[in-house]
């Protein structure tokens, strides 16, 4: 647990939250910012004991696996943001949470996940004293445009790997992998899953709150806002361009099938005109005259059957291969 009672934009030491708390409600002055990560009930009771957040939103913070969203309760806003961070040896992407309570003097920051750690945010924060002044709120849009800017991050990552098996597949007839098209198909879906609800719901609170939002933060709000739409639709593009090309690259796969088909067709095509004449051949009937057919030659006679046969497949071979080939089945 990471905690600190912040005035005019200062870091100060906190002591027990009761009295801290007390302090901040009787003078108006600075608020308190309280992070956790991975909580207990436990851990998480000691705080809500002080805080007395509403029963759904605690449940929702201790176990995760929330939908992003910004629900608006009597006296706390809470806020359910999914972070991501790529891993670059198996291209995969991670997810976590970030959960944050804003209350008039508080806030409870609470991550589930290593992705998107909330320390530099706190530090960053602290360095500019003018955007802590905003109060609580300004914690929000910190964490928030965080977040936003590593999504980002993982979009380039994304579009890198895409441009990669574009590259793959066509760059020859059954180039590519359909498993690592699905697999990427499948990161893209969890990255949508991630910046597509938050996308609404930051529209949706930008609508019920942007009177109440200080002047001076809610460009920052808007400017959030921007990010996440443009990667969304990204995000979108990179979701049908994954469907056209794993449609292209079965196409591709399907066209090699065929030609390799006529390819055997051809070749068994060919490989059955002899087998047919040699099974004629091979019935043994005593009265066939090409078997007994012969030229005298000198005082000898010559028995030409044989190769007569031989000539006659070679020929229809020969015939047949340069059919195909002008066909373009060899």
């Amino acid at each position: 647990m990471d905690k600190a009672i912040y005035r005019k934009g200062r870091r100060q030491g906190c002591g027990d939250l009761s009295d801290e708390l007390d302090v901040l409600r009787l003078t108006q002055d600075g608020f308190l910012w309280i992070g956790l990560k991975d909580p207990t009930d436990e851990e998480f009771d000691l705080v809500n004991e002080e805080l007395h957040l509403h029963p759904l939103a605690v449940e929702d913070a201790v176990h995760g696996h929330q939908r992003a969203k910004i629900e608006q309760y009597e006296s706390s806003t809470f806020v359910v943001l999914k972070t991501l961070r790529y891993i670059e040896s198996t291209s995969d992407i991670e997810t976590g949470e970030v959960m944050l309570f804003i209350g008039d003097f508080f806030v409870v920051t609470v991550r589930h996940g290593e992705g998107n750690p909330l320390a530099g945010v706190r530090q960053r924060l602290e360095n500019e004293a003018e955007r802590l002044e905003h109060g609580p709120v300004s914690v929000l849009h910190a964490v928030m445009d965080s977040v936003v800017d590593n999504y980002i991050v993982v979009d380039r990552e994304v579009r890198r790997d895409l441009e990669q098996i574009e590259e793959q597949v066509f760059a020859s007839a059954a180039g590519g992998d359909a498993n690592t098209m699905y697999r990427l198909k499948r990161e893209v879906l969890e990255f949508r899953r991630a910046t597509q609800p938050l996308a609404d719901t930051l529209a949706s609170y930008m609508e019920r709150s942007g009177r109440r939002l200080p002047d001076a933060i809610l460009p920052f709000f808007r400017d959030v806002g921007d990010h996440l739409r443009l990667v969304n639709d990204h995000v979108e593009s990179y979701d049908r361009l994954l469907t056209d090309v794993l449609s292209a690259h079965l196409a591709s796969v399907s066209v090699k099938q065929n030609e390799d088909m006529r390819k055997i067709s051809a070749w068994v095509a060919i490989a059955a005109v002899p087998t047919m004449i040699a099974g004629i051949y091979g019935m043994n009937f005593e009265h066939m005259p090409e078997l007994s057919a012969s030229v005298h030659v000198g005082n000898g006679e010559f028995q030409y059957g044989y190769y007569v046969v031989l000539l006659v497949m070679a020929t229809a071979c020969t015939g047949l291969y340069r059919a195909f080939k002008r066909s373009g089945w060899l």
